[in-house]
């Protein structure tokens, strides 16, 4: 049985229909392995080979895996939750109420999408500080310490902007508080006041703007940075520095190339 699965596989990646999908062609070599993976949209920031001790389990394993797994459930869930809501003001406080009394399994889906931002909003510092203690933000990869800085402020957005929705007085009166701490910014708080609310008081301008920025804008900025923050580790070699680049880089100033190259092999060979 595995041998005829093994054999209609193998028939299947010699196909016409295959090649003309994965134009990388089939096989086991390491070359194969890296074409197929550097031309697959899905899959080019997945390293050919990982050495074994960056899978090693430690206290703080996968911090920003995890993250991106809150941001995954904040999607689904925000996804069906806009099925029964509107974002007017005569109508998105009813909506909260019918989610929480009227509409089957509401309640544990609206607090299914709080507490997962909540614990997104966490789980995003302590990755920032585990990579800050770690010194991850040294050369080469100070472009993406930025980027994870990026992110962090697009997740406190969605978080402030997600407050608005419910339509109810401690949503309104936070934003309110929120605003005007903005607007008291030097020549352009008034500017930002009026550009975040639509106006100058907390009303229906406010509420579709915070919609639109929660519910399409910031997602989409927060997708294309997590994009390209992953294809940064992998392009950077993992997102620590590891004890074997100092060696590299010694050898390379004090020996020249030919001592760099065979650093780096040696370095490669260790598991």
């Amino acid at each position: 049985m595995q041998s005829r699965i093994s054999t209609n596989l193998e028939r299947l990646r010699a196909s016409r229909l295959w090649n003309s999908i994965f134009r990388s062609g089939s096989g086991t070599s390491t070359l194969h392995r890296s074409m197929a993976i550097q031309q697959n949209v899905f899959l080019h920031i997945l390293p050919t080979k990982v050495r074994r001790r960056m899978l090693n389990f430690d206290a703080t394993w996968y911090l920003g895996t995890l993250t991106l797994g809150t941001f995954l459930v904040l999607v689904i869930t925000g996804i069906l939750l806009m099925f029964y809501y509107h974002p007017s003001v005569p109508q998105a406080y009813f909506d909260m109420k019918d989610l929480r009394y009227v509409v089957s399994s509401g309640l544990f889906l609206r607090n299914l999408h709080r507490w997962s931002a909540h614990a997104m909003v966490l789980l995003a510092f302590a990755h920032l500080f585990r990579v800050f203690y770690r010194g991850a933000y040294r050369p080469p990869r100070e472009f993406n310490w930025v980027v994870g800085i990026i992110l962090l402020l697009v997740t406190l957005l969605l978080s402030y902007t997600g407050y608005l929705l419910p339509w109810d007085q401690l949503a309104f009166w936070a934003i309110t508080v929120g605003s005007n701490i903005s607007s008291a910014v030097p020549f352009v708080g008034q500017k930002i006041h009026f550009l975040l609310l639509g106006g100058n008081l907390v009303n229906a301008n406010a509420l579709l703007r915070f919609y639109v920025l929660h519910c399409v804008i910031l997602p989409l900025a927060a997708v294309m940075l997590i994009a390209v923050h992953f294809w940064r580790i992998r392009k950077d070699g993992g997102l620590y520095v590891q004890q074997s680049e100092p060696v590299a880089q010694c050898a390379e100033e004090t020996a020249g190339p030919a001592t760099t190259e065979e650093t780096a092999e040696e370095v490669m060979a260790k598991p």
